[in-house]
């Protein structure tokens, strides 16, 4: 049987595309409707307004309200699955007997649900939920916050054994393949890298003039991130740093004022981002939180002059070879130091990067994702 049209139900409105997990559901959208399949999305709406441009790619579009506050957090099930519990999209959805792609465990309620036993669902895990909020608890300064990310890491992993319900698990790293096929291998995992703006790998000619750090800086995890470059590598080099992203906190912006060679820009438009990274001379890649693909080692590698990372931000990738590799502070200083001073040699690393992110080629992704729901549909 054919794949001709598909539901969507996206835990956020994928548009504007800004964040890491709406990337993934908005260019996965846009390239379906590019090959012909029928999209019927569902999303919740806290916040971002409805968007027309979704009109663009989806045959149909319905938006619901997210149930936050108190009541949703003190159930078991985790905050992120309860608050996205709606009737009416239980009701919709039993309007069409199309198969149904959950994006992230958020969205994954009616998995165990009786009305859709007999339905094809497909599970889209962009993380294991209960890491990454562990992460994130470790992450967090104020205790409040990190009382919630805890129990919330408690919730997932009690929560977590119902993707078994779905026909189809999507992951976005091979360390989350190896991880769903070991703890549910009777459910099929297929490894899909997660969808992005890029489309070509295109390099600027010539050198940079500043370091670029970019990410959603609200997220504790990418604060952290930026609070250890700024204070513990940057803190003694003379090198401009450009620090760029979504929602920078207080505390970043006050820690950044302290250094006059480190730039804040706080929630750049995507144009902007885009020329941020292109003209960089470095791309600084780190994380302390080894969970799902970075969609910013992504656009990096495809816009970037030259990658820098730690061994974390490259766990569960096959993309090791493309960067330059840091696994402290101190040969982060001096391998900034180096690369600073280089000019990047376009044409050999256009051609090196081409054959290793052959596996993030939006289109291929998108036959394989059309070939695994096929492949299953009865």
């Amino acid at each position: 049987m054919n794949l001709t049209n598909l539901n969507i139900i996206s835990f956020n409105v994928p548009y504007p595309a800004n964040y890491g997990g709406v990337i993934d559901v908005f260019y996965k959208i846009k390239h379906l409707h590019k090959n012909g399949i029928k999209v019927h999305l569902h999303c919740f709406n806290y916040g971002r307004g409805q968007q027309t441009e979704l009109e663009k790619y989806c045959e149909t579009v319905h938006y619901y309200k997210r149930q936050t506050g108190i009541f949703s957090f003190l159930s078991l099930t985790p905050y992120i699955v309860k608050s996205r519990v709606a009737a009416e999209l239980k009701s919709n959805l039993l309007k069409n007997d199309f198969p149904i792609l959950f994006e992230g465990l958020h969205t994954s309620f009616l998995l165990n649900d009786k009305a859709f036993k007999k339905r094809f669902t497909i599970l889209r895990a962009t993380n294991i939920e209960h890491d990454y909020y562990s992460y994130l608890a470790k992450a967090e300064q104020h205790f409040f916050k990190k009382i919630y990310f805890s129990i919330e890491a408690w919730k997932a992993k009690k929560y977590e054994p119902i993707v078994q319900q779905a026909n189809l698990i999507l992951v976005v790293s091979k360390t989350d393949e190896n991880y769903f096929n070991t703890q549910y291998p009777t459910t099929k995992t297929v490894f899909i890298p997660c969808f992005h703006a890029e489309e070509k790998i295109e390099i600027q000619q010539g050198k940079g003039d500043y370091v670029l750090y970019h990410g959603n800086l609200g997220v504790p995890e990418n604060e952290a991130a930026a609070l250890v470059i700024c204070n513990e590598i940057f803190n003694s080099l003379d090198i401009p740093l450009i620090v760029a992203g979504l929602n920078p906190t207080k505390k970043l912006s006050s820690t950044i004022n302290k250094y006059k060679n480190i730039q804040l820009v706080g929630n750049p438009t995507e144009s902007n981002m885009q020329e941020l990274i292109s003209n960089a001379q470095i791309n600084l890649l780190y994380t302390h939180q080894p969970t799902g693909l970075k969609l910013k080692l992504l656009h990096s590698l495809f816009k970037g002059r030259f990658c820098l990372a730690n061994p974390t931000m490259l766990s569960g990738t096959t993309l090791t070879n493309l960067c330059e590799i840091a696994d402290d502070n101190g040969t982060f200083k001096s391998k900034i130091k180096s690369l600073f001073q280089q000019e990047i040699d376009v044409e050999t690393v256009k051609t090196q990067r081409k054959e290793s992110l052959a596996e993030y080629s939006n289109q291929e992704n998108c036959l394989k994702l059309i070939d695994a729901i096929t492949n299953q549909l009865v």
